[in-house]
């Protein structure tokens, strides 16, 4: 199903060959409804642990490019850098980031995970693992496989290309 579903994709070349879900639903609204639902599950799983999904992210974010500044993170995250100050200050009052002077401009501050904050992002991609596996339960191991990949490659035509033109052709 998949299989057929990333070769649809593919070659879709006008609006009336957008395909839909088995409910007619537009695919655009599917993957709204699955980040929704992902979402809420994620918020779920890494509540006992004290931490939202939003701080998750940017903890995951700090782990693979530590010393980031809050500016930073906050591009990485489409928020505003006073929404992502306020993040980072929450999660330097938990013990689970630092923040130090940068050594070539000492007026930015980059933020570093704590051995508490590894400790704990540890725990959380457990949680997000069970999610994740739920979610791809439904699916054949080559199929999450394709399903990923069909994903990154949609991200990809949106953000590595040029402003969608009025007339709505790419």
């Amino acid at each position: 199903m998949i299989d057929a579903m990333v070769v649809r994709i593919a070659h879709v070349t006008d609006a009336a060959s957008v395909p839909t879900g088995t409910r007619g639903q537009r695919l655009t609204y599917l993957v709204k409804r699955l980040q929704m639902a992902e979402r809420a599950r994620m918020e779920e799983a890494l509540r006992p642990l004290g931490v939202t999904l939003a701080q998750y992210t940017a903890l995951s974010v700090l782990e693979r490019r530590g010393g980031l500044s809050s500016a930073q993170l906050a591009r990485r995250h489409f928020v505003t850098p006073q929404a992502m100050q306020q993040l980072v200050a929450g999660i330097e009052r938990d013990g689970l980031v630092e923040r130090r002077a940068a050594p070539d401009n000492r007026r930015v501050l980059q933020v570093w995970l704590t051995a508490h904050g590894d400790e704990v992002l540890a725990d959380c991609h457990s949680a997000a693992g069970v999610v994740e596996r739920r979610m791809l339960g439904a699916l054949e191991p080559d199929q999450a496989e394709v399903f990923a990949d069909a994903l990154e490659r949609c991200l990809a035509a949106l953000v590595d290309r040029d402003p969608i033109p009025p007339d709505g052709d790419a």
